[in-house]
């Protein structure tokens, strides 16, 4: 699952690099959880929590179901 996960942000990567920003997978629990580190412009945009739900988790959910929801840490 971790490496479904990881070719989803991989896809939507080139959209943060191009704002200046990036993001890290840290860790995708056994509850289905992706955990998440933005950096760069990310990590202190305001918008970065629009950003995690309209962009990466909705990315990642449509390549892995199974995830329930991603988090920033």
């Amino acid at each position: 699952m971790k490496e479904k996960v990881q070719e989803a942000l991989n896809e939507i990567r080139p959209q943060l690099q191009a704002d200046g920003g990036d993001i890290e997978l840290i860790e995708v629990t056994k509850d289905g959880i992706v955990k998440v580190r933005l950096v760069g412009a990310c990590s202190g945009c305001p918008g970065a929590q629009m950003t995690l739900q309209l962009g990466v988790e909705r990315a990642i959910k449509a390549r892995v179901p199974a995830i329930k929801g991603v988090e920033a840490v």
